[in-house]
């Protein structure tokens, strides 16, 4: 499978490893979360995913040690509908970005507990993804140049501003999300 993660990006994360691993998933995970989360704010019968979603996304940040629970956690995400197969696909613009916040946190968990760099460019690659699909809906819209420049700037190891600049970055793509989602002026 060809990613859309920079090599450069790629070679980061299997040389450094660990910290630099986790840093790099929670804040891929900070970018998207808000795309599931603001998109299934008050669905009936989503209060505990919403939760587990927000709760590991806070808990992401802890680098210094893998989540003791992230497997559990994996495992409570992939029974989420969004990542559920269906015979008529995904088609709709928030049920889409929706899956891409949760694919997003499941790679991310899963790069925390194995510290596989592959597992963390599988959540940089679902991230560039989606990105690019909005960059592709929005004219003059650089998602995916942004996103980009964070996950170059997280794999260095350096979380100076990062949580800052990603949550800045996470609200962006949710209110061009809801723009791509709100019906026509009339």
């Amino acid at each position: 499978m060809q990613t859309l993660v920079e090599g450069a990006v790629a070679e980061a994360l299997r040389d450094r490893g660990g910290g630099v691993i986790r840093l790099y998933v929670a804040a891929c995970a900070e970018r998207m979360a808000p795309l599931f989360i603001g998109l299934r704010a008050g669905a009936p019968g989503r209060e505990a995913d919403l939760d587990l979603c927000v709760r590991s996304v806070r808990d992401l940040w802890h680098t210094g040690q893998p989540l003791v629970d992230a497997a559990e956690r994996v495992s409570a995400l992939e029974r989420f509908p969004e990542l559920q197969p269906g015979e008529e696909g995904t088609t709709h613009v928030a049920d889409t970005y929706a899956f891409f916040g949760a694919l997003v946190l499941r790679h991310a968990l899963l790069a925390n507990s194995t510290g596989d760099a592959r597992d963390a460019v599988a959540c940089g690659h679902a991230a560039l993804t989606a990105v690019g699909m909005l960059d592709q809906n929005l004219a003059g819209a650089g998602f995916s140049a942004e996103e980009q420049q964070l996950q170059s700037r997280s794999a260095t190891g350096d979380a100076a501003g990062l949580w800052e600049a990603s949550v800045t970055a996470g609200r962006e793509r949710f209110r061009a999300v809801l723009g791509r989602t709100a019906p026509p002026a009339r």
